[in-house]
């Protein structure tokens, strides 16, 4: 793993493209781009597909439902607002992945150039395998034969879990408690790095990946989807993602 590098991309004159935030948080600067969803089965800021579903928590914070706790389940929610993979851009986003011991099988952010119906394989496909046009970062709660642990993060190209760019051991448990995660991608440098950070009191962001890749190269479009995806298979869990907000320039 090597050390993290600030990005050189335009961040500070970036737009915001804030996803599932708006209905947890107050509103955007003027100058903002905003989507937000406009009610709990459908939303104009997201595609769903599979068993991918916008649900809330009492009433109060919508979330991403990815899998709902049963067997062999692959769902995923794409951002309909395609982002420019040329550029450099930040994404965060908060994650519970719960319910079932051990839960099966994690979730993983990806940028793609299928498009916003893309879904893939169940169980140690993490909902993704196959989407050739990608690039993933797992968020693996299960071990699976190419795995080190049940307990790991990876960078992975090409639609296929079997085989990893970069791994590393997660800093903080990903099973059973939220957690919060950053993506950043210097599209100048083309590197992509990845922070987990646990929700407890004073708890401190680590970087846990960094690697290079070339989006744009990779997803086969300059301009493409970002989303997560997640599956279940003979192990079950319940995979959810809320306060999800991606910083990029409009492309």
């Amino acid at each position: 793993m090597r050390s993290s590098r600030p990005a050189r991309g335009g961040l500070l004159a970036a737009a915001l493209l804030s996803i599932l935030a708006a209905a947890n948080a107050g509103g955007a600067h003027a100058a903002d781009h905003m989507i937000k969803p406009i009610d709990a089965g459908y939303t104009e800021a997201l595609a769903l597909n599979g068993t991918a579903a916008v649900t809330s928590d009492r009433g109060r914070h919508r979330r991403i439902e990815l899998t709902n706790g049963s067997f062999k389940q692959s769902g995923s929610a794409w951002s309909t607002s395609p982002v420019d993979l040329n550029g450099s851009f930040e994404t965060s986003f908060r994650a519970h992945l719960h319910h079932g011991r051990p839960g099966a099988d994690g979730i993983a952010f990806l940028a793609q150039g299928a498009g916003p119906r893309a879904l893939g394989g169940w169980g140690g496909g993490l909902g993704y395998r196959g989407i050739r046009r990608s690039v993933a970062v797992e968020f693996d709660t299960y071990q699976n034969t190419p795995d080190p642990s049940s307990n790991h993060l990876a960078v992975v190209l090409g639609g296929n879990p079997d085989r990893h760019a970069a791994i590393a051991e997660s800093s903080i448990p990903l099973f059973g408690k939220p957690f919060q995660a950053r993506v950043r991608y210097d599209g100048g440098a083309h590197r992509l790095t990845v922070f987990v950070r646990a929700l407890t009191a004073g708890s401190a962001e680590q970087l846990v990946l960094d690697q290079g890749v070339d989006l744009a190269a990779r997803t086969g479009v300059t301009s493409g989807w970002v989303g997560f995806t997640a599956s279940t298979g003979d192990v079950t869990a319940r995979q959810d993602v809320y306060d999800w907000t991606v910083h990029a320039p409009l492309p």
